[in-house]
């Protein structure tokens, strides 16, 4: 697992554990709102990452933070299909350019005989 990834995972266990502390909520009353054991709980809030994310999300649920989570991979957030559309556009625009032989000729790129659309001459 990448080390970005497990201390984001630490920084939201640590985060959720200081809502919890924070409303005051003994480990076995949180575990047992969650539905899960206190072992549980205790590894989620170091941010373990073999708990479920639903253990999580039902964390961020009892804070009322469970909207947040559709957001996270929101499609206008991802910068990775964003810089492929890019790309993909880009090389889309590239025109390839007319040699001297074909603008003498008259005939533009890629086209027979200097034909226009529709068959026209």
């Amino acid at each position: 697992m990448p080390i970005a990834v497990l201390a984001h995972l630490r920084e939201l266990g640590e985060n959720l554990s200081l809502a919890r502390k924070r409303r005051q909520e003994p480990l076995k009353s949180w575990a047992s709102r969650i539905g899960v054991s206190e072992p549980t709980l205790m590894r989620m809030e170091k941010g373990d990452p073999t708990v479920s994310m639903a253990v999580y999300a039902t964390a961020l649920w009892l804070m009322g933070r469970d909207a947040a989570l559709p957001d996270l991979a929101a499609p206008e957030h991802d910068r990775g299909a964003l810089e492929q559309a890019i790309r993909v556009a880009k090389q889309r625009a590239v025109r390839k350019r007319t040699t001297i032989e074909e603008r003498l000729a008259g005939a533009a790129p890629g086209s027979s005989s200097g034909k226009r659309k529709g068959g026209e001459a």
